[in-house]
């Protein structure tokens, strides 16, 4: 069966500043998202996942390669239609949830910004059901409506989030970190609760984190990304079980492991980039085995593939 590809990255780079000062935050960027899937985006802090996730809504401007979603480029210069599109079918959930809510509006209109301006109900009454019914859904109460942000707990606050995006029917979410503030009893709440919207909606989500751990769980493909390169790519239990870049088996390595005993005996892997030259022979992003890319230059493969037999 072949899937369809709702979002394509490609050759995306990503730059800020200028002259002297110029960063490159994202360099080489290629993969596809499919439609119904959970695509992970993995990395430490600083790595460029969320600088990604930002370029495909646009508030990051992308300086090479393009972003096509739904079969339309969406990257670079695009009409208002276009961009309205993207607004609209392309959701994103905060890290923070304290910071992505207006504290001055209530819940309802909150959840009700993205309806009013796309005009997406027929009536007050028709807009009123909508809220009701995305509040019960995730978790929360009709009359929570009325009150503010920080009138709640962070776990509270993230659902609101979420219902503020999903109440658009997004075809995509960019889940940004999404459980990262939240205490540990309040992750699998809120992971189950996009799990079950992805179940019934048919919603596909961008994951973004930092915690192998977390999506190992969620995710139907992983993407590894390092100073601003994704440096693997692979099924998620093909990652798990053939970590093939030195880095990816770093940050496997750094897994808790629940079984204290095991966990003793677990030997830690330091990442050394030091230890590829890529002086003379280049890199590229090369499919070592059906689905599996790895960035990688001529004499890396060779390695990487005798370590497969």
């Amino acid at each position: 069966m072949t899937k369809e590809v709702l979002l394509s990255v490609k050759d995306l780079e990503i730059t800020f500043g200028a002259g002297k000062r110029k960063f490159t935050a994202v360099k080489d960027a290629n993969f596809e998202i499919y439609k119904g899937e959970t695509f992970s985006l993995v990395g430490e802090s600083g790595s460029g996942k969320t600088t990604i996730g930002r370029a495909i809504i646009g508030i990051n401007p992308v300086s090479a390669g393009e972003v096509v979603f739904d079969d339309e480029k969406i990257s670079g210069k695009t009409s208002r239609k276009t961009k309205e599109q993207v607004t609209r079918k392309i959701q994103m959930v905060f890290q923070d949830p304290a910071a992505s809510l207006n504290d001055r509006a209530t819940v309802d209109y909150i959840i009700s910004e993205g309806l009013y301006n796309f005009k997406l109900f027929k009536n007050d009454k028709e807009r009123k059901e909508k809220v009701e019914a995305i509040i019960k859904e995730v978790g929360l109460l009709p009359e929570h409506l009325s009150r503010y942000p920080h009138e709640f707990s962070g776990g509270q606050r993230q659902r609101i989030g979420i219902a503020r995006a999903l109440v658009m029917e997004p075809q995509l979410v960019i889940a940004d970190e999404p459980i990262s503030a939240l205490d540990v009893s309040i992750r699998a709440q809120v992971l189950n609760l996009l799990k079950k919207f992805q179940l019934e909606k048919g919603v596909t989500y961008l994951f973004v984190a930092h915690d192998l751990s977390v999506v190992r769980f969620i995710s139907d493909r992983i993407a590894v990304i390092y100073k601003g390169q994704i440096v693997e790519l692979a099924e998620t239990e093909e990652l798990f079980l053939h970590p093939i870049h030195p880095y990816t088996q770093s940050l496997l390595s750094a897994v808790p492991i629940p079984d204290p005993k095991l966990e003793k005996q677990k030997k830690l892997v330091v990442y050394n980039p030091e230890q590829h030259d890529y002086s003379k022979d280049k890199p590229s992003f090369v499919e070592i085995l059906p689905g599996h890319f790895v960035w990688a230059n001529a004499d890396e493969l060779e390695n990487y593939r005798k370590l497969l037999k």
